[in-house]
């Protein structure tokens, strides 16, 4: 599917590394790998922000016979610091991180270390109206010494819930942050244990609880029965808290691959889901990506439900075609930064009218944002 609007707000060039929170601090050249995944809210005036992953990465990771990393280090009074591992104890074939051998178990190291980047745009979201350094959000702890990816915000009445995933080796955890005015933060507290990622609050309540789609994941996965039209794997689930801290999980499962098309065989939340205005069979609107196997990273494309709007373990209606694809016209400029292909990673929503305006992460790198018309989700 085709869209009038959708382009590229932000790329790495944006970035001023100058400012970065690991400025100064390590001693050799890093750079911006991606300024990409961003949490999506309107502000009070009118505004958008993009709350944008940035993931900084060394210039040369591998010297001395040896592949290195960035990590925050509590001990040193909060700087930045640099780790190596012999280079034959690890594997590099995907680009975004390396794998280390020798454990009983599977243990990786990143290529980069995250922080998140306030960007404010103008109301359609196609322009930058500030970039705000001094409110970036950075390591302040053990639990997030190796950083802090992939926000996903939500306005629930008059406060703003912001999710993260932080990571760290004692855990990686989802983190939650809290704002009065979408743009000023603060960190609340760990929400979510170890490798339960992508936790999208619901902008709203239901039933006076606030709830939540969650996707744990694991090594390991018990078959459906044979001919079920369920496929084993990773799904979306949902919890629910009556203070958005504490959260249990719901017995009724969530969104599920289908074993109809390997294209969801992975599936995770995407955006925030919306209570949808102006669209019959309307509910909770829930954009989320799906993964065909392929090579190392695969192919993610985003695709879509709606949920009923009293019981959201009720599916409505969903496509098996996808809403977004990666489109490698809108990276075809940023070619000589590509790293890896085939990606696109929805991670934000807000209601312009009579469409959606859309953000996400394209090809790991940069800031996408689409409008997608409200038609799009229509029945029939």
């Amino acid at each position: 599917m085709t869209y009038d609007i959708d382009t590229l707000v932000l790329v790495p060039d944006d970035i001023d590394l100058s400012r970065s929170p690991l400025a100064g601090q390590l001693g050799v050249e890093t750079y911006v790998l991606g300024a990409f995944n961003p949490g999506l809210t309107r502000l009070p005036n009118g505004n958008l922000l993009l709350m944008v992953r940035i993931a900084e990465a060394l210039r040369q990771p591998v010297f001395d016979g040896h592949v290195h990393a960035i990590r925050w280090d509590e001990a040193d009074g909060g700087r930045y610091a640099l780790d190596a591992w012999p280079l034959e104890h690890a594997d590099t074939t995907d680009p975004r991180k390396f794998m280390l051998s020798g454990g009983g178990w599977k243990v990786m190291a990143l290529t980069s270390l995250s922080w998140l980047l306030p960007v404010e745009l103008t109301p359609d979201g196609l322009a930058i109206v500030a970039i705000h350094y001094d409110k970036a959000i950075a390591p302040a702890s053990s639990l997030q010494c190796y950083g802090i990816e992939d926000a996903r915000i939500s306005k629930v009445g008059q406060r703003w819930l912001m999710t993260t995933c932080s990571v760290s080796p004692e855990r990686h955890s989802t983190t939650l942050y809290t704002s009065d005015n979408g743009l000023d933060w603060t960190f609340a507290d760990i929400v979510l244990d170890h490798q339960n990622k992508d936790m999208l609050i619901f902008e709203g309540l239901i039933g006076g609880h606030y709830w939540a789609q969650t996707r744990p994941l694991g090594d390991l996965y018990f078959a459906y029965p044979p001919g079920s039209e369920w496929r084993a794997g990773p799904s979306i689930n949902l919890a629910h808290s009556p203070d958005a801290l504490f959260w249990k999980p719901s017995a009724k499962p969530g969104i599920r691959p289908h074993a109809a098309t390997l294209a969801t065989a992975r599936m995770g939340g995407g955006s925030p889901p919306v209570l949808t205005q102006g669209i019959a069979e309307g509910g909770w609107l829930t954009l989320w990506h799906g993964v065909e196997p392929k090579e190392v990273v695969g192919i993610y494309r985003t695709y879509w439900s709606i949920l009923d709007a009293d019981d959201p373990s009720v599916v409505i209606r969903t496509q098996h075609h996808p809403l977004l694809e990666p489109n490698p016209e809108l990276t075809r400029p940023l070619e000589h930064q590509m790293y890896i292909r085939d990606v696109v990673f929805t991670t934000g929503i807000v209601d312009a009218g009579d469409h959606y305006i859309v953000a996400s992460g394209e090809a790991d790198l940069a800031c996408r944002i689409t409008h997608v018309p409200k038609t799009a989700f229509a029945p029939g």
